[in-house]
């Protein structure tokens, strides 16, 4: 199944690569997000600008001179699979030697996941004991490999080397793939609740979304049914089933709406709200002498208490030591909580990075380093996965 995953397709300089942009159309039309990396001496024979039109993003060229801090790890991380088509007989070399010198050896180096490669060359090249023994050890890293087919090469030569067809490569992605393991029903919440006091002013926090949106792809590349219920415009992974809210009690009639058998508390609601929303604008000559609140309704206390109740888990966002989150979790009694302290450096509202420490039911905590969201959102659904075995 190649609908809704995402698609990292590096193409190399070999003369096939005309090949990789029907590929690419192929993929698009199966509904994959697709990603392209276009290697330096792959624009001798196909240009950017026809990945760009196919795929609606500009394809990736260069390690350095990017805007991205780290785009070979960025680009691991978003890829479900790596397709190399063309992959001619340096880019074997390259990969099998852990050489890491441009965009496309990096990305490569720096990716877990499964790797599918299309080689196209002369047969001499194919059939020369280096490129053997770099097929053998791609072969020991668990790589696929589609073709090559045996017909006309480049020059007017005959022969095996022949880069396989764009339906054959798609076929071998989707037997590569599979379809995604049926992990259950997931709900995640995220960004912070805004309260409007009139139609441009609210109460809000300073929660971007960040934390939720990466468990939310996080857990629907690893397989789970996703819904995530958020304030924010982040991306979103294409498999999750997004809604989009704004108030604490919008957010609180989606999630009601929701079956689950994991909830991810991660939003950071407002406690209170305006007791009334002024229909027009207050002006600064009208004044404003006090806003009367009242409490918002409690969304981690309606999932714990359903009948049917999921495995939950609670952030908290705090201003101190671990104490009063464990003081949080045993309240509200939750299955897992995350707790972080908002005034570190690094691990406030809207960073890339956060050092949380998870606190268990039984009151025993977990700290973490200092590490990207997205891998805690790893570390997150790993303790899920732990948690629900213990339970099955």
């Amino acid at each position: 199944m190649i609908s809704g995953r995402r698609v990292l397709l590096a193409v190399t300089g070999g003369v096939a690569a005309y090949k990789s942009a029907l590929l690419t159309r192929l993929l698009v039309e199966d509904g994959a997000e697709v990603r392209v990396i276009l290697t330096e001496s792959a624009h001798h024979f196909v240009g950017p600008q026809t990945f760009a039109a196919l795929t609606g993003s500009a394809p990736y060229t260069k390690l350095f001179d990017s805007d991205s801090v780290s785009p070979h790890t960025e680009l691991a991380r978003w890829a479900e699979v790596i397709v190399v088509a063309p992959a001619t007989a340096a880019s074997l070399s390259k990969m099998a030697n852990g050489l890491s010198n441009d965009l496309f050896s990096a990305t490569v180096l720096a990716y877990t996941g499964p790797v599918l490669i299309a080689p196209a060359m002369h047969t001499e090249m194919w059939e020369h004991p280096a490129t053997a023994r770099n097929m053998a050890i791609l072969e020991e890293f668990g790589y696929e490999t589609v073709g090559p087919e045996s017909g006309a090469l480049a020059g007017g030569d005959e022969g095996v080397g022949r880069v396989a067809e764009p339906e054959q490569i798609h076929e071998a992605l989707s037997d590569l793939l599979g379809t995604r393991p049926d992990l259950g029903r997931l709900l995640v919440t995220a960004g912070g609740t805004r309260e409007p006091i009139d139609p441009v002013r609210y109460l809000g926090n300073r929660s971007t979304g960040k934390m939720g949106h990466a468990i939310a792809n996080e857990a629907a590349q690893r397989g789970y049914d996703v819904t995530l219920v958020t304030t924010s415009n982040l991306h979103a992974d294409p498999a999750v089933n997004l809604v989009e809210v704004e108030t604490a009690e919008q957010m609180l009639n989606a999630v009601e709406q929701v079956d689950m058998d994991v909830a991810i508390m991660a939003a950071a609601v407002a406690d209170f709200r305006p007791a009334k929303k002024s229909a027009h604008k207050l002006s600064r000559s009208e004044g404003l002498d006090s806003v009367e609140l009242v409490p918002n309704p409690d969304i981690l206390e309606s999932v714990v208490a359903r009948d049917k109740r999921p495995l939950v888990v609670g952030f908290a966002a705090e201003t101190g030591d671990v104490e009063r989150a464990v003081q949080k979790a045993k309240r509200k009694d939750v299955d897992l909580l995350v707790y972080n302290d908002v005034t570190e450096p690094g691990s406030g509202f809207g960073t890339d990075t956060n050092r949380v420490t998870f606190v268990n039911r039984d009151g025993s905590v977990d700290p973490m380093p200092l590490t990207s969201k997205d891998e805690v959102a790893a570390q997150l659904l790993d303790r899920i996965a732990a948690l629900r075995s213990l339970d099955s």
